[in-house]
């Protein structure tokens, strides 16, 4: 089942000024549903607005974007926020973690517009840090952890939501090999269990880990 699709994706900043930038020009790609996908070109490529638009934070000047059978590009700002906590999970480079919380109070964090119960809510964390193998660091704050042990926090944040992608920018970007290559074992094995994975990466041996590899250059896939 194809989850995601875009067409003919476009996206220009300053349009119609003199400094005009086109970011991305005519993207079109599909994604399936249970996928491992690696997003790879130099800087200024069109990575990260591709990622943004995919994980509606931007939306695109023209083109089609299709998540789940859904045209979203024409979605309004507060449905973009929605569709984003329901569906989509984020892995950043820089990890974006609360200093001055708990391990699990960062995890916890998405759900809380849930409406769910407290009690039900860290129960939900908890087993998720345990999936990424950090069930014994629930009280620790981020300063008392490795860059690896933060990225795997971030990771099971992404997932406690239970979204339908998560979308990795750069994830091994601040990390040492070692703790890089357990980042991407964790994500390749939350992918044998059918959960989409959007990568995006410089490195090719990052990019090894995906099953379909998507170049891009000026804008353009090639």
């Amino acid at each position: 089942m194809v989850l995601i699709e875009t067409k003919n994706l476009t996206k220009i900043y300053d349009r119609g000024k003199p400094n005009e930038f086109k970011a991305l020009d005519g993207v079109s790609l599909k994604v399936e549903s249970g996928e491992f996908v690696a997003i790879m070109g130099v800087s200024g490529s069109g990575k990260s607005t591709l990622m943004n638009i995919l994980g509606c934070l931007d939306k695109p000047t023209s083109g089609q974007y299709i998540l789940e059978g859904q045209e979203i590009n024409k979605r309004s700002s507060g449905e973009l926020v929605r569709i984003r906590r329901k569906k989509i999970g984020f892995v950043f480079q820089t990890f974006n973690l609360l200093p001055r919380h708990s391990t699990l109070a960062n995890v916890e964090l998405p759900l809380v517009y849930s409406g769910l119960r407290p009690k039900i809510r860290r129960e939900k964390a908890r087993r998720v840090l345990e999936l990424v193998g950090l069930g014994d660091k629930l009280r620790h704050k981020p300063s008392m952890l490795s860059g690896g042990e933060q990225q795997r926090v971030a990771i099971a944040r992404a997932l406690v939501s239970r979204p339908v992608a998560i979308l990795a920018d750069e994830p091994t970007g601040n990390l040492d090999t070692k703790s890089g290559s357990q980042v991407m074992e964790i994500l390749t094995r939350l992918n044998k269990e059918r959960t989409t994975i959007i990568l995006v990466t410089h490195d090719p041996k990052v990019a090894e880990y995906a099953g379909q590899i998507i170049k891009l250059q000026d804008g353009r896939v090639i």
